[in-house]
């Protein structure tokens, strides 16, 4: 293993300069420039030290990355559907709700509404893909149809409703569907 080019990686993702990564590490400018161009190889007590600076860990730096699934098709979906509300929820990332964001695409049929969301932190955005909607924030509606968008700060209760049917992509950070 190449572990130059991989301190190299963390220490601009941490927006630090080779000074300033030697001078966290005790260490000088040009042994971080010969590390990282893996023309010298660092003690254990030297590499543990500047991996705390780095704020990774030995373990997590010697771990082999795992594979992260990146596309997503319709059989990876998560669906559920709520035949009170007339909608139907599909999960188009299904571990979304582990991450800040979670995008799903939300199909509303006449008359049918989203659950009325409490105020929370974070940020709200959709874009309808066909029909119209109602989306409702405090006491206000606002009028959306297909090639809209709306983004909001959901500091009060909320909901989407929609008289004729509707089918929109929402993305909900952090995750509260």
């Amino acid at each position: 293993m190449e572990i130059g080019p991989k301190i190299k990686a963390l220490r601009i993702f941490n927006g630090l300069t080779q000074e300033e990564l030697a001078d966290r590490a005790e260490l000088s400018k040009g042994f971080i420039s010969q590390l990282e161009r893996d023309l010298t190889s660092p003690s254990i007590a030297t590499l543990s030290d500047i991996l705390q600076c780095l704020g990774v860990s030995v373990a997590e730096f010697f771990a082999e990355d795992s594979e992260e699934q990146v596309v997503f098709t319709a059989e990876d979906y998560f669906e559920k559907e709520d035949d009170e509300l007339k909608n139907k929820i599909e999960w188009i990332i299904p571990s979304a709700q582990k991450n800040i964001m979670e995008p799903i695409r939300l199909t509303l049929q006449a008359g049918g509404q989203t659950y009325p969301d409490n105020p929370h932190e974070g940020e709200e955005f959709g874009f309808v893909l066909s029909g119209e909607i109602t989306i409702h924030i405090g006491k206000k509606k606002y009028h959306a149809e297909a090639g809209d968008s709306f983004y909001y700060i959901p500091a009060k209760m909320h909901y989407v409703t929609s008289d004729t049917g509707a089918e929109l992509i929402w993305v909900s950070s952090p995750p509260s569907f």
